[in-house]
């Protein structure tokens, strides 16, 4: 594999996935904010522990093989 994983942590990074008051759209993974308050048609959203995440078309690119084991985003 050309990817490492790693169990999962507890980080900060948790705190990010909620969406800002202004109702637009960020990444989960990276902080990206989607323009237009829409989710655009390349990222992927995911429900994780009850809450929806959304993750760039970047983030979900790089994590691929994660995304299909269905690991959980703590894990990549």
């Amino acid at each position: 594999m050309d990817e490492e994983t790693e169990p999962p942590e507890q980080s900060e990074q948790s705190g990010q996935t909620e969406q800002p008051a202004t109702g637009s759209v960020v990444c989960a993974r990276c902080g990206t904010t989607a323009e237009g308050g829409t989710v655009p048609v390349t990222w992927l959203s995911s429900v994780e522990d009850g809450r929806r995440l959304h993750f760039c078309e970047s983030c979900a690119r790089l994590h691929i093989r994660a995304i299909e084991s269905r690991l959980d985003s703590l894990w990549w």
